[in-house]
């Protein structure tokens, strides 16, 4: 088979790539960055150099393949991003219709659905092909976002707040530290990117008519004894997970002065995960897990935390 995989050399897209190499298939992997090219060449992939922004380098990358793996990568230099997420599965879309590829498998996250602007599976739905929407859990690879504030207050937040909120908009009075607004007991399915490379290289070579959803993960925990593994990993076993309130999350990122479309959503995401309700569609699927465990991971994750 031909098949189109974008997101360059990402955490999914680099090891689904070397699978679908291994099997024998004609691979194109698109990235913006040119500097990549030799990287993916390398896999045995041929590489398309150009932006999921350009309808028509879209449209010409995909004409004549059999397959295209479709993902957006998100960006939060965007101060609306439930607009950016749009505007791009808009191109796709487009791209998509014109190129006409048998199968598609669109990467989208397994509380997408629950969210007012992060979801854009919608968007897909007058593609007349053999759509399959993927829905990951929360990846392992988030907790690398964590490595400064393990280290310097041995708690661990949600990677999106610790990238923008910055360690002073972290202190607060109430807590200490703000965190994120889900964490603490609350039960969340984890996932491998491997795993979910392996899962998107199964679908690719799958014709099911219409829309279908594939719900992904490896494991499910506690955000605490998640918190544990990755603690004792790291000579920290007593490692928390703190929880704050949506009010608290807003005006934390707010201090951080985050866009407020940007920051409403960031607390939306994250809500959606704390009120159990990502997790009862999880269970409602009943998806196979993955192999690749915490535990696993976090051997991983302890070899880059010590050289930091």
């Amino acid at each position: 088979m031909k098949i189109i995989v974008t997101g360059s050399l990402g955490n999914i897209s680099k090891p689904l790539t070397e699978v679908l190499v291994g099997q024998g298939h004609e691979v194109t992997v698109v990235s913006s960055d040119p500097n990549k090219r030799e990287a993916i060449e390398s896999l045995g992939a041929a590489s398309a150099i150009g932006s999921i922004a350009d309808v028509q380098f879209l449209t010409d990358t995909f004409t004549g393949a059999d397959a295209v793996y479709a993902m957006i990568p998100l960006s939060f230099s965007e101060p609306d991003l439930g607009d950016y997420l749009r505007r791009i599965a808009q191109n796709y879309l487009q791209a998509l219709q014109q190129a006409g590829p048998r199968r598609v498998v669109v990467m989208s996250g397994w509380a997408a659905d629950l969210t007012r602007s992060e979801n854009i599976e919608h968007i897909f739905d007058d593609l007349k092909t053999s759509l399959t929407i993927m829905r990951p859990a929360a990846f392992y690879t988030n907790f690398y976002q964590s490595i400064d504030l393990i280290k310097g207050k041995g708690f661990i937040g949600k990677f999106l707040t610790l990238r923008y909120v910055g360690l002073r908009a972290l202190l607060t009075g109430k807590t200490g530290l703000l965190m994120g607004n889900y964490g603490g007991e609350d039960r969340i399915v984890f996932v491998s990117p491997k795993d979910i490379a392996d899962a998107v290289a199964e679908e690719i070579l799958l014709l099911p008519q219409g829309k279908n959803i594939r719900y992904v993960g490896s494991e499910e925990m506690t955000c605490n004894e998640a918190a544990k593994i990755i603690g004792s990993a790291v000579g920290k076993p007593w490692l928390k997970w703190v929880l704050l309130s949506d009010k608290d999350m807003l005006q934390g990122l707010k201090m951080a002065k985050v866009p407020d479309k940007l920051a409403e959503t960031l607390v939306e995401m994250q809500a959606a995960m704390h009120s159990g309700k990502a997790l009862e569609n999880f269970h409602r699927a009943r998806p196979k897990m993955g192999k690749i465990k915490l535990a696993d991971f976090a051997r991983e994750f302890a070899l880059v935390y010590h050289q930091k």
